[in-house]
């Protein structure tokens, strides 16, 4: 049994790939940068991290979901900083005995990570000009001055992509 989560800088590496002793199913997640949110085109999301706590939350959701599910090994990671539309933000590596509790571990660690793990997104709007000036992420301006406090845009009762 083994696991692995990580924070990085930037846009994730292509990932080299093995399967161990075992293995019937091998599932790899990666989520990918979106070109449009909200219906405006960005050019890339900035991810904000509270970087010892989320470390600390995805090791702990990594060790439940191997254990709820009976999984051989996973693995996490997850970007801060500014991802390019294109680029992978996340991957999510799970290797189980079989496939169908290998696929649900995949959509139940995703549920939880965006409910449980500080990690917050700010979309970089295409037509934004670049500053060095780093805003809120739970707190956008609404253009008018005021502040107002991010919704969510899904028809679920999840919390917002973090």
């Amino acid at each position: 049994m083994n696991l692995r989560a990580e924070i990085v800088d930037g846009p994730l590496r292509p990932m080299k790939r093995s399967v161990g002793e075992g293995t019937g199913a091998f599932v790899v997640f990666e989520g990918v940068v979106r070109g449009l949110e909200a219906g405006k085109p960005i050019r890339a999301l900035e991810y904000q991290v509270y970087e010892p706590m989320a470390k600390k939350q995805l090791d702990l959701l990594a060790r439940r979901i191997l254990l709820e599910y009976g999984l051989l090994d996973i693995a996490v990671w997850h970007s801060k900083g500014v991802v390019g539309v294109g680029e992978v933000s996340f991957r999510l590596v799970i290797e189980g005995s079989h496939r169908q509790e290998s696929l649900e571990a995949v959509g139940e660690f995703i549920e939880r990570m965006k409910r449980d793990v500080p990690i917050w997104k700010r979309p970089v709007f295409a037509d934004a000009k670049p500053s060095s000036k780093r805003g809120p992420s739970a707190v956008e301006s609404d253009g008018a001055g005021s502040k107002s406090v991010r919704k969510a845009t899904s028809k679920s009762k999840r919390k917002p992509k973090r």
